[in-house]
């Protein structure tokens, strides 16, 4: 499956159609890639792999703990002999080892109830991801939208241009013909470099517009960037035919942002329940073994000095005589093996600690309040992302309902417009009306069409998130 997803990716970004032109992306083309790649959706998912290895820690709480230890020295110098009681010159090696088991047996239900914390933070993570993704698939629905408004406009912009050429070229036929004053010539020559500079400001727009979208989708390369221009103004699934306290109760079942609301105040009662944890006693059971050997340098003999006749002076190292235990020799003077000591000198050690709170300066009490301060917050939280979500949903309600009358009014003033246009370009042409005002009628068709552009994008986005409340996803696998 991943290798086709990688696939389907590398067709969308190298692939190239029949004429050799570059592929159009699609506006569910645009969102699932952008799912796959952007920045910030990955770094909810990381969020995610966190909440997993917390967990896996809750869980080890439930697991005896198991440590070992061993150590060796050397001492050198002179050291009291164990057998005889005498201090010698003489090398001694110590080596032990051991090892404790532990276990939590009761700690006031915090084990568990740091399990089922963890549990909730994992769903809250995962909500997090998918509200990420949503996000993500709302701004890169309106970027592609603003990138199909500034390319429509550029096609204004040039027919316009188109226009006013051809209408110069006929402009001097009337100059020359005496028909019009050479000024309207001039006029209409001004008109031309201003849709010029229009068209450059469009241009850019859209450059702009692209670079927006590519940044969302995360891709490197936008100069070749495009989007499919087949979107247009209908509403497929008949959002508008609902009313808002319909749509409302259906955000209810399935907002995200209420979701991680509600999963956080959860979470903070598990955390009030995790301090008041602390209040009651806590047993533990422990297991330790533990073993040593130990070695010493054997002294050649005793050699009397005529200043100090009862030193000792010479020894030979290594000769592994049994200090510690030696009346487990067989032979005197031969060492013991090193497992008969580490056998005979084990030990084992095992028992239950309680251990009883009676006074810690207030700490668990504070942390008690604390959490119940944070279960208040929650709680407030909830209430407040209710709220804020029924305003939502009434006001994308409205707005979609005002950007459809915008939309549906601009088309009747484009149609004016054009046959104002038109009535005026018959007068131009037979000199009943002056260039300027013949310009004039000319912008006012501009704005027009351009305003129809606008409060079509408009209302398409509108749409797009009052089924984004309704539970129709943009998100499609």
């Amino acid at each position: 499956m991943k290798k086709k997803s990688f696939f389907s990716l590398f067709i969308v970004l190298v692939g190239l159609s029949v004429n050799g032109q570059t592929k159009k992306w699609t506006l569910q083309e645009c969102v699932n890639y952008a799912i796959q790649n952007n920045i910030s959706i990955k770094q909810s998912a990381l969020d995610t792999k966190t909440a997993l290895i917390d967990k896996r820690g809750a869980i080890g709480n439930f697991l005896p703990s198991l440590n070992a230890s061993t150590s060796h020295s050397w001492n050198i110098g002179l050291n009291q002999d164990i057998i005889s009681g005498t201090l010698e010159n003489k090398t001694t090696q110590f080596t032990s080892a051991g090892a404790n088991v532990g276990i939590d047996i009761y700690k006031g239900l915090q084990n568990q109830n740091t399990l089922r914390r963890s549990n909730l933070s994992l769903v809250a993570a995962k909500y997090q991801l998918l509200k990420m993704q949503e996000d993500v698939a709302l701004n890169v629905a309106n970027a592609f939208l603003q990138v199909l408004f500034n390319k429509e406009n550029l096609k204004v912009q040039k027919q316009q241009l188109d226009i006013n050429e051809k209408q110069y070229i006929r402009s001097e036929e009337l100059v020359n013909s005496g028909s019009i004053p050479r000024g309207d010539l001039l006029d209409i020559k001004a008109t031309i470099a201003t849709n010029n500079q229009s068209i450059i400001a469009a241009e850019n727009a859209l450059l702009i517009s692209k670079l927006s979208l590519s940044q969302l989708l995360q891709l490197k390369e936008f100069e070749n960037f495009d989007v499919a221009d087949d979107t247009d103004v209908k509403d497929e699934n008949n959002i508008m035919m609902q009313n808002p306290n319909a749509i409302y109760n259906k955000a209810l079942e399935g907002r995200t942002e209420l979701k991680i609301a509600k999963t956080n105040l959860e979470i903070a009662e598990k955390d009030v329940d995790i301090a008041r944890g602390a209040y009651q006693p806590t047993i533990q059971g422990f297991y330790r073994f533990d073993s040593r050997v130990a070695y010493s340098g054997r002294p050649v003999g005793r050699i009397q000095s005529t200043e100090n006749p009862t030193s000792q002076i010479g020894f030979v190292e290594g000769t592994n005589q049994n200090v510690l235990a030696p009346n487990i020799l067989p032979v005197l003077g031969k060492p013991a093996p090193f497992f008969n000591q580490f056998s005979d000198n084990k030990g084992h050690s095992f028992g239950v600690q309680i251990s009883i709170p009676i006074f810690n300066g207030f700490s668990v009490r504070n942390n008690v309040e604390r959490s119940r301060v944070n279960l208040e917050r929650s709680k407030i939280a909830v209430e407040q992302q209710d709220l804020d979500l029924q305003r939502n949903v009434y006001t994308a309600f409205a707005d979609a309902k005002g950007a459809l009358k915008s939309y549906e009014s601009a088309v009747i003033a484009v149609e004016a417009r054009q046959n104002a246009v038109d009535f005026a370009k018959e007068r131009f042409n037979v000199g009943l009306m002056n260039s300027f005002d013949y310009n004039q009628a000319q912008t006012l068709l501009t704005n027009a069409q351009s305003e129809v552009l606008r409060t079509k994008y408009d209302y398409i986005f509108k749409i797009k998130i009052l089924e984004f409340y309704f539970g129709i996803p943009l998100i499609k696998n």
